[in-house]
């Protein structure tokens, strides 16, 4: 019953993230809530599975299109293709292996009716069959590098001109692997002392990242930290270890007044927050009125006091005639720099997404540095690793913007930024073992 919940809730989830583009977490949501799964052994099973299968879609589909020539995966309607994709990474690349080939077969004729899978099933005992070797072989490099690494073609060959092909490789490579998870402790709920204890008396192992403040890295747990009393109790926010360093850059003090834009789910807010024990004032924007539905749950679960929520677009006049000490903006992107974690986002993007979405994330800026007070800071990041929305919007904003300078980006952790903007940081899942993430400081002359 177990396997077919979670497997019933697989196929689903793969069918919504094709039909509407959505991401692996809201898609899985929204198909646990149609089919009325609750079971939590079930829904864990499914999202691994949905992400360990969107990981490899490409190669996935390069050996499922070998088993059909000459036909191919599009001809099968969105059910009978997520099948086939779940089918070949268990029996390929997952724990299954061929032995238990034929009852996912099985479990596959249960979910969607022999007759909505007949056609499909043909193609079962070929996939198995299929010599990836052989087949690999007759691909050029750049197509090989592409299956291998599980990415775009678009975006190896992107790699390759933006780092050189030998560190571009490592990056690619780099993908395919989880980065470390990482905890940010909360002193707004108790000393960090105590935090510590508290964490280890439910065992949860951590170290601490060097210079960074409060930021931890988990080395084990028992349980998922979000099932833990300390999570509940807000003593700790999970927090990439990039993004704390981003808060830690903008450096907010105590009585400051911070302008927080795409603030949503939280964490940028309440670091800050932290950081200014509680005393200033926030405001957080964000346009999304469900993204700030968590907004509001974890500022106050994390005992937040000075941030105030305003739903707007960022890219038109915000609704606030204010100037900022601080302005923070971590905009809408291509999230390049996270495709270990959500591997759906590669598969949506063509090679004119970095240019389109600066596009977007240009008009933000626009609108932030009107309101930043004049000796006051300007904090762009990104979770992208692209030329675009980073080093070349940074340069275009100078030019509109001769009032603002780039400042170093203090504590350093990353390597210098491209395109001759040592102040700014990139940082690299395979070299800093976290989000790739850019991240640039600006400062407004008096």
């Amino acid at each position: 019953m177990l396997l077919r919940k979670a497997w019933s809730l697989a196929i689903e989830t793969l069918s919504w993230i094709e039909l509407q583009h959505l991401g692996e977490r809201l898609a899985l949501t929204r198909a646990a809530e149609q089919l009325r799964i609750q079971d939590a052994k079930a829904v864990g099973l499914a999202h691994k599975l949905v992400l360990e299968t969107l990981r490899r879609r490409n190669l996935l589909d390069f050996v499922i299109n070998q088993a059909l020539a000459p036909n191919t995966l599009e001809d099968f309607k969105l059910g009978p293709q997520a099948f086939l994709r779940l089918f070949t990474y268990e029996t390929r690349f997952g724990h299954s292996g061929l032995a238990k080939a034929e009852s996912i077969a099985k479990l596959g004729r249960s979910v969607l009716g022999w007759r909505t899978l007949k056609e499909a099933e043909k193609a079962l005992g070929r996939v198995l069959g299929v010599q990836l070797d052989g087949n690999l072989k007759k691909a050029n490099s750049e197509e090989r590098v592409a299956l291998l690494t599980n990415n775009p073609l678009w975006f190896v060959k992107y790699c390759f001109r933006l780092l050189g092909r030998s560190d571009g490789l490592r990056f690619l490579e780099g993908t395919m692997n989880q980065p470390s998870i990482y905890l940010r402790v909360n002193l707004l709920r108790a000393s960090e002392e105590h935090i510590l204890e508290k964490l280890k008396s439910e065992g949860i192992r951590i170290e601490k990242v060097s210079n960074l403040k409060h930021t931890y890295r988990l080395l084990e747990t028992r349980k998922p930290l979000v099932r833990t009393r300390s999570f509940h109790e807000g003593l700790f926010y999970i927090q990439d270890m990039a993004s704390c360093l981003a808060a830690e850059i903008a450096n907010p003090k105590s009585n400051m007044i911070v302008l927080d834009v795409c603030a949503a789910p939280g964490a940028k807010t309440s670091y800050m927050a932290q950081l200014m024990q509680n005393k200033g004032n926030i405001f957080s924007i964000d346009y999304s009125r469900r993204r700030m539905n968590v907004w509001q749950r974890q500022v106050k679960r994390m005992g937040v006091k000075i941030a105030v929520p305003f739903i707007a677009d960022a890219c038109h006049t915000l609704p606030l005639k204010l100037s900022a000490d601080l302005v923070i903006l971590d905009p809408p992107c291509t999230s390049t720099g996270t495709f270990s974690k959500t591997p759906s986002a590669k598969w949506r993007l063509t090679k004119r997404s970095g240019f389109h979405m600066a596009q977007t994330q240009w008009k933000m800026l626009r609108q932030c540095a009107e309101h930043v007070k004049e000796e006051g800071h300007l904090i762009y990041s990104t979770c992208s690793i692209t030329l675009e929305e980073n080093e070349m919007l940074v340069e275009r904003f100078l030019k509109w913007y001769p009032e603002f300078t780039l400042v170093e980006t203090q504590p350093r952790i990353g390597l210098s930024g491209l395109r001759g903007q040592a102040e700014c940081q990139r940082l690299y899942p395979h070299l800093h073992n976290c989000n790739g993430f850019f991240i640039a400081k600006l400062w407004k002359t008096g």
